[in-house]
């Protein structure tokens, strides 16, 4: 693969993680659907277009094999990230889930013996008063609710787990599409037993089938095309950028505020994560 293709295939994939943010912030911020109908019609959405993709793949119609263990903790993501999105900004959202994405995998490899050297620990304090700085009121006096913080960070660790699973997978598309494959009926499900909050308006269903099919499914395939062309430590600095784009997409789009607060965060955090993942 040549290097403008490989780096138009990156920054399209890092556009649509960020996309992501901001459809389920303008459909559920917004009030065209409730938080469960938008993880439902992402999910069924991607599952098919997956399924397809998988299909043509295989050429021949067939069932990709499923995994309980990625399927839940991507079930877990999906679910925590729309409920947090009820209450969260673009930005604050995209940097609590990458922070916490990212923080996951540091857990993991440290358990599994990894140390860290003096300058990455550092790095890892920055990244943590950072996040921290999310949770204090602003120069409006208002501040992010802790309760969907919280959310978001159990959206980035079911993630963070998702992405660690699926470092061995053997064929990544086959692997998601089953995974999605097995969310799909659990997230219906949850939609179905919240009824009363129930609301879906036009605006809200296509946002939610835009941000399964292109921003979810095709997002990952893109994603995957490029990962064996990408060393370790490029992949994962190079999503450094989609907090970014998404805080940039959240005031472009939606009206959200710069404050001098979320910028100093996200420097702190994707600043310290990036020493992080180099002195790796």
């Amino acid at each position: 693969m040549t290097q403008p293709n490989l780096i138009g295939l990156v920054a399209a994939a890092m556009v649509a993680f960020a996309a992501n943010s901001v459809l389920c912030r303008m459909a559920i911020g917004s009030g065209y659907i409730d938080a469960y109908s938008f993880t439902s019609i992402r999910v069924v959405s991607g599952a098919f277009t997956l399924w397809i993709i998988y299909c043509i793949s295989q050429k021949r119609i067939t069932s990709p094999v499923r995994n309980w263990q990625t399927g839940l903790s991507l079930t877990t993501y999906m679910v925590f990230f729309s409920l947090a999105y009820q209450f969260l900004d673009t930005g604050v959202g995209a940097l609590l889930l990458f922070g916490s994405v990212q923080f996951t995998m540091l857990l993991v490899g440290f358990w599994q013996g990894e140390r860290l050297s003096r300058m990455a620990w550092a790095g890892l304090l920055a990244a943590v008063v950072g996040l921290g700085l999310l949770l204090l009121p602003n120069e409006n006096a208002t501040a992010t609710q802790p309760l969907y913080a919280v959310l978001m960070m159990i959206a980035g660790i079911g993630w963070g787990i998702y992405s660690l699973l699926g470092r061995g997978m053997i064929d990544p598309i086959e692997s998601t599409c089953g995974s999605f494959i097995f969310c799909a009926p659990i997230v219906v499900a949850l939609s179905f037993l919240n009824t009363e909050a129930q609301h879906l308006e036009l605006n809200g269903l296509i946002l939610a089938g835009v941000s399964g099919v292109m921003a979810s499914a095709l997002g990952y395939a893109v994603w995957y095309a490029a990962l064996p062309h990408l060393r370790a430590i490029s992949a994962s600095t190079v999503q450094l950028s989609v907090p970014v784009i998404a805080a940039l997409a959240g005031i472009i789009l939606l009206g959200e505020s710069l404050s001098g607060q979320l910028i100093l965060a996200c420097l702190l955090t994707v600043g310290g994560l990036a020493v992080v993942l180099v002195k790796r």
